[in-house]
């Protein structure tokens, strides 16, 4: 189980027994700020599935068909570590010299998996 889950699991945990506790669900909702509808979909799912069930699963899987590849990517990777260029430019650049189509956001969806998306500190603006 993720260690990021675990917290959140607690929490979810927390509500339900004090919802059993004080046995007015209503005012453990109020409580902890949440619906009731969240309660009772959170004790339906732990009733099914244990402790696992309340892992927040995202609402759809990733999609790695539409990544950019690789190769692209170190190119990517390469104009923003050596000229410091950004997402508009590296797209620009790739297009006019490369002939590949990028856009920004692809470009910038690299540079954030990369921990690129920001220029370093003692760079001038232009």
């Amino acid at each position: 189980m993720n260690p990021k889950a675990k917290p959140d699991i607690q929490r979810k945990l927390n509500l339900t027994q004090h919802a059993e506790k004080c046995g007015n669900i209503s005012e453990a909702c109020r409580y902890f700020g949440l619906l009731r509808q969240a309660y009772y979909k959170w004790k339906r799912k732990y009733e099914r599935a244990g402790e696992p069930g309340l892992v927040n699963s995202k609402p759809c899987p990733q999609n790695l068909k539409l990544r950019i590849p690789k190769e692209i990517e170190d190119r990517v990777l390469y104009l923003r570590r050596t000229y410091h260029f950004g997402p508009r430019k590296i797209s620009w650049f790739l297009l006019r010299y490369h002939s590949v189509k990028v856009s920004e956001t692809g470009v910038r969806g690299v540079l954030l998996r990369s921990g690129l998306n920001h220029l370093p500190k003692n760079m001038k603006k232009k």
